[in-house]
């Protein structure tokens, strides 16, 4: 009886559990680095960046790599670790999409 409430109570905290492990950057505000020091990572990777937010308790940032390509990356709010890039796909562009509605060529 003992092993089946300690498994019952182990089984009620899981989904608790589960549901922490879903932020990526779950990390007090009082530890955060500043923006600041977001946008001196961006530009010492030679990143423009056109947007920083937070995202699942990240700081995710949107820009453009030095070669030109777009590009989200997740950071760490608190070390500033890269934890996710990615590469925009060029078919996502919405700025090339602004251009065709107000009727400029798209190269």
């Amino acid at each position: 009886m003992k092993n089946t409430m300690t498994i019952l109570g182990f089984l009620a905290l899981f989904p608790a559990g589960a549901a922490l492990a879903g932020d990526d950057c779950f990390v007090p505000m009082a530890d955060w680095q500043p923006r600041d020091a977001v946008q001196r990572l961006a530009e010492d990777n030679g990143w423009t960046v056109r947007r920083i937010k937070i995202d699942d308790g990240c700081y995710e940032i949107k820009g453009r790599d030095a070669g030109g390509r777009r590009i989200e990356v997740t950071v760490h709010p608190g070390t500033l670790e890269v934890i996710e890039f990615e590469y925009e796909d060029d078919d996502d562009d919405d700025e090339g999409r602004r251009r065709d509605r107000e009727g400029r060529n798209r190269d």
